[in-house]
């Protein structure tokens, strides 16, 4: 997939003429999938590129600064995932509080047809743009006719009979579902963070733990608790599992931290950077009456994520 980013220089050109579609994809789920998956098959018959155009900040953040998105990707990483499913490019466009006040159709004409050189457009079933999103498929399909822009109406999505949306993911992940998300996402929700000093109490009860600074400001933490993860570091992948709390038995701390016991290591992580790949949740946060409770809740989460990790086929 070639990158387009219009970020970085306000001049490039789309070299040639692109079948596209339009949308943030957090995530880049499963419904997206099915979308970009549509794209293909259109620009295959067109005998034209696919493409698929999308912003690097939340709409939300610029219009309203205090804002605070809650993302299942970063910039880096929805690339990434965009690259995976075989689109042939992606054109990463600013938007800024100007483009938000064009109509849908300047943005059509102006934007889409003439600077982005789309032939055909691909709208999610349930995607609006253009000032206040006032407007509609047929409209959207009227303004491209006068461009000589085909506007196409992309096929619904469902997965068990309920839709597949970003905010669905974000919720299960908030109430700890790591599974039914991770299907919905189709492949396992990860944290990526730099290992930052931390209280080193894990150490003295015997189990030492790695203090992630996570990389992503806005990106989702699950529900507080303790996971079965797998820990990729360096050209490693390695068993461990994760605590995402308040350590309220300890220190009762006002920030979660994001702490990962990772088994059969013994190395120095300090200023390395980790990622843990969420595979389930073992029990929620808890309060234990004293450390010796603590250890035994932990011995026993130990012994139920490598059981759990066993079924993960590596």
């Amino acid at each position: 997939m070639k990158v387009i980013d219009f970020t970085q220089n306000e001049n490039v050109s789309i070299p040639q003429e692109v079948v596209a579609t339009l949308g943030f994809f957090d995530g880049v789920h499963i419904g997206h999938q099915h979308l970009l998956d549509q794209v293909k098959a259109e620009a295959k018959r067109s005998d034209l590129p696919s493409a698929v155009i999308t912003f690097p900040i939340h709409p939300r953040k610029v219009l309203n600064t205090d804002y605070q998105p809650k993302l299942l990707c970063g910039l880096q990483e929805k690339l990434d995932r965009l690259a995976d499913t075989g689109i042939d490019y992606c054109i990463v466009l600013p938007f800024t509080k100007e483009l938000s006040e064009l109509s849908a159709e300047k943005f059509i004409s102006q934007v889409l047809s003439k600077k982005l050189n789309v032939h055909t457009l691909l709208i999610g079933y349930d995607h609006r743009f253009g000032h206040n999103r006032e407007e509609g498929f047929e409209d959207y399909k009227r303004h491209g006719e006068h461009t000589g822009m085909n506007v196409v109406l992309a096929t619904e999505y469902k997965l068990d009979g309920e839709d597949v949306s970003s905010s669905q993911v974000r919720r299960l992940l908030i109430a700890g579902d790591v599974v039914k998300a991770n299907k919905l996402l189709t492949y396992n929700y990860t944290l990526t963070g730099k290992i930052v000093e931390g209280y080193q109490v894990g150490r003295t009860i015997g189990f030492p733990t790695a203090n992630m600074k996570v990389w992503e400001k806005y990106k989702v933490v699950p529900l507080l608790g303790v996971y079965a993860v797998f820990v990729h570091y360096e050209e490693q992948v390695l068993e461990g599992m994760l605590y995402v709390g308040k350590r309220p038995t300890l220190h009762n701390d006002p920030e979660i931290s994001v702490e990962v016991n990772i088994f059969n290591f013994d190395g120095d992580l300090y200023n390395h950077s980790l990622t843990v790949e969420f595979i389930d949740f073992i029990r929620g946060d808890e309060k234990f009456d004293n450390v010796k409770e603590l250890i035994d809740s932990i011995q026993s989460d130990k012994i139920k994520v490598k059981e759990r990790l066993k079924q993960e086929k590596r």
